[in-house]
């Protein structure tokens, strides 16, 4: 079991809310994870599972993706939080992922802060991040953060950028 405290699973910005997932989330997640172009077909059903599978690692861990709401419109428009991914629980990854239609207006950076201070507050000295070379916009909003690059690997035919920053 982990030392740390569990993260706070309500993070409130001035433009956000990130808040637990919720079955009702299922449509646009699975629509969320369409937009990625990866080829995957993401149902609704594949949305439901994975909420389920996000819930209960966080019942496991005591981190979580959150789903990001604009405060104002009340709509959701990704997902931001904490995951173990390539990393560890003593040290996980900050992710996020948003519908194109938010990108390019500091939302990510937004949630992203909430959720760096909600992973200090935790007891934790160091997040991690992982994100392809190419993707510059998300290594602007790492930067923005104090994330430094650490190395580069290769996952297939693919750069992968290993980023860390400590925690106050």
């Amino acid at each position: 079991m982990s030392t740390y405290e569990a993260m706070a699973f309500q993070l409130e910005t001035e433009r956000l809310i990130l808040r637990p997932w919720a079955e009702s989330d299922a449509a646009e997640f699975s629509t969320l994870l369409s937009e990625r172009g990866d080829g995957e077909t993401y149902t609704v059903e594949r949305g439901r599972t994975g909420i389920a599978k996000l819930l209960a690692a966080t019942e496991t861990t005591g981190i979580a993706l959150l789903p990001i709401q604009r405060r104002e419109e009340g709509d959701f428009i990704g997902y931001c939080g904490l995951i173990v991914g390539r990393s560890t629980l003593e040290e996980p990854e900050i992710a996020y992922e948003l519908f194109r239609h938010a990108h390019g207006r500091g939302y990510a950076t937004e949630a992203a802060r909430a959720v760096v201070g909600a992973a200090g507050a935790t007891g934790r000295k160091r997040l991690w991040s992982t994100v392809g070379t190419w993707n510059t916009p998300s290594l602007r909003v790492l930067e923005k953060l104090g994330f430094e690059q650490d190395r580069v690997s290769m996952e297939g035919t693919k750069e992968v950028a290993w980023l860390t920053r400590s925690l106050p």
